[in-house]
């Protein structure tokens, strides 16, 4: 239901060669001869906030105007609540924990042969382009566009090719809702503030920025479809609205609730190819059908006539080849810039499901972009000043291990109700759903960053999460959610797991102690302490950051030895530099004694992608400020 790549499928890609398998897709010559141009509009942050989806403090009228010849997909998911995840998501047609690629701005590789769906187009004679954003953290195999830049246009295809266009408009972006001198042109006063966040005029003024900035993309969008139009394409193209995930606002972006992941999807489908739609397909209709980005690449192949190839874990939901709908939306979240986590989550049309795998972490870790937004600013400072209601408090506090919330009477997602007794069918069936994903797309999320890169130097990390000798995912899978339930009764079961031959089950049973705090550091202290000088950097500052954070004198000092040892960049790389830094960040004041080791740390490593080389120094600056 869920994947099409079983193991054994997989095994057999990898003896045949992913070139071989991937010929299933192929262009269907069907009775059909014609086939549509498809453009797509893509902005940046933005969830169901046009007026056509009911929200009434927008202002849309282009993107209006496209829904009522079209219709909303108003249960889309972007499967994750940050770009460049959500992005991999679309191009591959696959979930990023299944390609090692969950993480912001990592970098891993698909399969040799395995490819991205704009070459399957190409392929086909379709001209493909790109205006311009990409922000994948896959590498590209081989050229995916025809033309991938700011200058990319279906103007530039050759006479009567047919077209697949996206332009992406960045005017919504996180980045803008800050920007500041802004004349507001949407009263803040008129402003729905979610329960989440406290009623200030900074909050109201974002809001308010961020809605002038629909509006302003709005209109961009009404002059490319107005350029449609006039080029006479307009009844040869089917046309897709999304933004790329929910809205940059705090709680919002970043994090895999509905308020993160939900994206309402706009579809027109001219006449000309009306035979091409589903049957919930109705102009000026709105469906809530279940899709995800992750059904995109499927249905962009299915609309040009293409059979999705078979490991593609997203079914299409228009065309030649759509699929019935599925029972469940998935998300995911990584690690997000600086700051580790790990979320995964699932939704039916009612209820959403969270399950949180390092719930000793906060929600609202200090990303460094993050606070630059005057919400998050603010929202922070009332926390530690006491001033905030329990809703509002919950961003900036530890997480349960499991949370539960019905879409119908609560759409902030506040009243947790993963412990009331009449949902626990309810949560069952959803946590069932997540774990049956996670084991059939076989999630490597579960691994420290860097292993996901060293188990899988000789082949990638997707055929790695399939190969069960390098990734014993059941035992990694089963300690991991053992740790993360906080059940104290687990902890016997963690002290023996220290013993496990595989590192990351190891992993797994420190921090599972980490999570129990005090008195699971208690329990656990001599194979804590033996942790310290274990094989695995990961398992080693796992171990430190629980000895560091709940014990004192020479433990303390043996957990600042350890984590000063693998924190520079220079010497250990990027992954386990990353890890050590952050729990240094954990210890607080306990880190004072080794302030001025912290400031001399090299904590850049020359390897890493670009973009992703000033994470470590961001989070030595949030160290060196609380200290001071």
């Amino acid at each position: 239901m869920f994947d099409n790549m079983t193991k054994s499928r997989v095994a057999d890609m990898t003896r045949r060669g992913f070139a071989a398998s991937l010929g299933a897709g192929v262009l269907a010559r069907g009775a059909e001869s014609a086939r549509p141009n498809v453009l797509w509009i893509t902005c940046e942050d933005i969830g169901p906030q046009l007026h056509a989806c009911g929200d009434d403090y927008s202002v849309t009228p282009n993107l209006d105007a496209l829904a009522v010849r079209g219709t909303i997909y108003m249960n889309a998911w972007s499967n994750a609540p940050v770009c460049a995840p959500a992005r991999t998501t679309i191009i591959t047609g696959m979930y990023p924990p299944s390609t090692g690629s969950e993480h912001m701005r990592s970098m891993t590789h698909l399969p040799a042969g395995m490819k991205m769906y704009p070459q399957y187009l190409r392929e086909a004679g379709y001209y493909c382009s790109n205006n311009s954003k990409e922000d994948y953290n896959l590498e590209k195999p081989g050229q995916v566009w025809d033309d991938s830049s700011n200058k990319g246009h279906w103007r530039n295809r050759k006479s009567g090719q047919p077209f697949f266009s996206i332009f992406n408009l960045g005017v919504t972006h996180e980045s803008q809702i800050r920007k500041r001198p802004h004349t507001l042109v949407h009263d803040p006063a008129k402003v729905r503030v979610p329960a989440y966040h406290p009623d200030t005029p900074e909050v109201r003024h974002d809001w308010a920025q961020y809605y002038d900035n629909i509006t302003t993309m709005d209109t961009q969008a009404g002059r490319i479809l107005e350029d449609l139009r006039t080029d006479g394409l307009a009844g040869d193209t089917i046309v897709f609205f999304y933004g790329d995930h929910g809205s940059g606002m705090p709680r919002s972006k970043r994090w895999p609730y509905n308020s993160g992941l939900n994206v309402s999807i706009v579809v027109h489908i001219p006449e000309k190819f009306r035979h091409l739609a589903a049957p919930e397909y109705r102009p000026g209709g709105k469906t809530n059908r279940l899709v995800g980005f992750v059904d995109l690449a499927p249905t962009m192949l299915s609309l040009a006539g293409i059979k999705p190839p078979d490991h593609l874990h997203g079914q299409a939901f228009l065309g030649r080849y759509a699929a019935p709908e599925r029972p469940f939306n998935y998300g995911f979240r990584g690690r997000m810039d600086e700051r580790h986590d790990m979320v995964r989550s699932v939704r039916d049309k009612r209820y959403v499901y969270i399950r949180n795998y390092m719930p000793h972490k906060i929600y609202g870790q200090y990303i460094d972009y993050m606070f630059q937004t005057p919400t998050t600013q603010v929202w922070k400072k009332l926390y530690d000043e006491g001033k905030l209601n329990a809703a509002q408090r919950h961003f900036w506090e530890t997480k349960p291990a499991e949370e539960l919330y019905d879409l119908e009477k609560d759409r902030d997602e506040v009243n947790n109700l993963a412990g009331s007794p009449e949902h626990q069918e309810i949560l069952k069936r959803l946590r069932a759903a997540q774990q049956e994903l996670a084991a059939n797309i076989r999630d490597v999320g579960f691994l420290p960053e860097g292993e996901i890169h060293s188990r899988s130097k000789e082949s990638s990390p997707c055929e790695m999460g399939h190969d069960e000798k390098k990734y014993p995912m059941k035992r990694i899978m089963g300690t991991a959610e053992l740790a993360s339930s906080l059940k104290p009764e687990a902890t016997p079961e963690l002290i023996k797991a220290f013993q496990d031959p595989d590192s990351a089950v190891r992993c797994w049973a420190a921090l599972g102690i980490l999570m129990r705090g005090a008195d699971g550091v208690k329990k656990a202290k001599a194979p804590l302490e033996k942790a310290l000088s274990d094989s695995s950097p990961y398992v080693r500052i796992a171990a430190a950051e629980a000895l560091g954070r709940y014990s004192d004198g020479e433990d303390v000092k043996k957990s600042l030895a350890a984590l000063l040892e693998l924190a520079p960049a220079d010497k250990n790389g990027a992954f386990v530099s990353l890890y050590a830094l952050n729990a240094l960040d954990a210890l607080g004041p306990k880190a004072r004694p080794a302030r001025e080791a912290i400031k001399a740390l090299t904590v850049v490593d020359r390897n890493s992608p670009a973009r992703a080389r000033n994470y470590g120094g961001n989070v030595v600056k949030k160290i060196l400020a609380d200290l001071a």
